[in-house]
Order: structure tokens, then sequence, then C-alpha cells
């Protein structure tokens, strides 16, 4: 009697440029085990605890108070220097930490990578996910600020959802190239963290964008960040009109950059167990 015999064949994926986003569905539930491991063990055993996401943003902004907004009289769109700072850093301040922890993220778990199989892009990505909680517990304090100064949120603030989405795709794509490189190139975690204290200059988080001429504002708004910092004072304590070109502008960049990094991080997958 004859029986059929199945043959499953394994081969090497015929489009880097298929990225594998689908196939996070499947592992949903590894996903967000990761996502609550990287929350949990981040507060584990420590002194202030989830204190550290108000303790940053807030440091900064006293820091920037003094030395921008007394010292060196920085413009702040006519509300006080605290504010206009600190709303520019409870998203910089996420950015920065997503950033960083995605780019280590694939180091960390080599030993993950070497026994079991699963996307690897589910690292850098709950790592980017996991800061959410920081981020939600700074803007809190962000609403406390805006009592306390007596400025109501605009209308615009239902924008909030759509920039922090451009936010985190920012983030997120910019974690998934420099973790794959990482991988291979140990030196760029260390650089990765110099490197993002002087990004915040590059993007408008201690000066206004009036600060930048009118004719190089697009070309300025290609680093996503620019929009993303730009819109959460427009929307939410309505310093200036809503500059949506600049929006524009950044949200695409964020796009490029997600699609771009996850693409980057595919083409290298199959070295990240070897090197890990």
């Amino acid at each position: 009697m004859n029986q059929s015999v199945a043959t499953v064949v394994i081969e090497p994926e015929g489009k880097v440029s298929e990225v594998g986003l689908g196939e996070l569905r499947e592992y949903g539930e590894l996903f967000f085990f990761l996502v609550w491991r990287d929350i949990k063990g981040r507060y584990a055993q420590s002194v202030l605890g989830i204190g550290w996401a108000i303790v940053q943003p807030v440091m900064a902004m006293l820091v920037f108070t003094v030395i921008f907004g007394n010292l060196a009289q920085i413009q702040s769109d006519g509300i006080p220097y605290s504010i206009f700072s600190y709303t520019g850093l409870v998203a910089w301040t996420y950015y920065s930490n997503a950033v960083t922890d995605s780019t280590s993220s694939l180091v960390t778990n080599a030993n993950m990578l070497q026994k079991i199989y699963f996307p690897r892009l589910v690292l850098p990505l709950s790592a980017v996910l996991a800061r959410m909680v920081d981020f939600g517990i700074s803007f809190g304090i962000l609403v406390v600020m805006m009592a306390w100064y007596g400025i109501p949120p605009t209308w615009w603030a239902l924008a909030l959802p759509f920039l922090v989405v451009v936010l985190v795709m920012s983030a997120a794509g910019l974690g998934m190239f420099l973790g794959a490189m990482a991988v291979q190139y140990r030196d760029v975690k260390h650089a990765m963290s110099f490197a993002i204290r002087l990004l915040m200059y590059a993007a408008p988080v201690v000066y206004p964008l009036s600060y930048i001429p009118e004719k190089y504002r697009l070309a300025y708004a290609l680093n996503p960040m620019v929009g993303v910092v730009e819109g959460f004072r427009a929307s939410i304590l309505g310093t200036t009109a809503m500059p949506w070109d600049v929006i524009a502008v950044s949200s695409l960049s964020a796009v490029f950059t997600f699609l771009g990094g996850a693409w980057y991080f595919r083409k290298k997958e199959h070295v990240f167990a070897d090197v890990g």
C-alpha cells in the first residue's frame, strides 16, 4: 500500500525585503512576556523603583531651566521655560531610552538567540514597547505641571496618539538598525550612549523651532523627533499653530526609518546566533 510522504524543504528566504512583521502575530504571547519581563526587571531591587521614570526628565528639566532658560535666555514661545523644556523631554527621554534598550537587546539576550527559534524582531520591539510605561509616568507629571501653571490643553491634543505612533516608529526603526549592528560591532552600544546625548540638540528640545530659519525647516524635519517634539508642544500647550508641514515630513521619515531598520535587521538576522 502506497503511503504519501510529506517533504519539508528548509531554505533561506527569497526576499530580504520582507521584514517579517506578520510573523510577530504568531508569537504575541512571547512578545508581551518579554515586554513584562523588561518592565519588571528594570525596577527590581531598585531604590527608587518606578520613580526613576520621574527623576530622569525632571532633573534634566531643572538643569536646562537654569542653564538655557535663566543663563542663556533661550526663548520658550511665551510659556515658562520649565514646562517648555519638560514637554520636549517627555518625548526625547522615551526616544533615547527606547533606542538604547533596543540597541543592546540582542546582545543582552544572546543565550536565547542560540537556543530557540523565535522572530528576532521581538527583542528590539519589546524593548521599545516596554519603555512606554516610563513615557506614561513622565507624561502624567506633565499634566500636573500644566495644572500648576494653569495651561489648558488644546483641541489638537487629539493628535497626540498619532504623534506617539511616529515617536515609537522612529525609536523602533533606529533601534532595530543599531541592534543588528551591535551584534557584530560591540562598540556600537558604547558609541550610541554618547551619540544619543548629542542628537538631542539636533531636535528642538531645549530651543523652539522658530530658531531654525524657515527655509531650512523641512530639511530639519527629516529628523523624526523634530515633528514629534514640536507637535507635542503645539498640541498640548498651544505654544504655536500645529506645524503640519513639519509633522508630515517627520512622519514620512519615521516610516522610512522603521522600514529601513526592519529591512536591515532581517538582512543581518542570519548571523545573530553565530556572533551572539
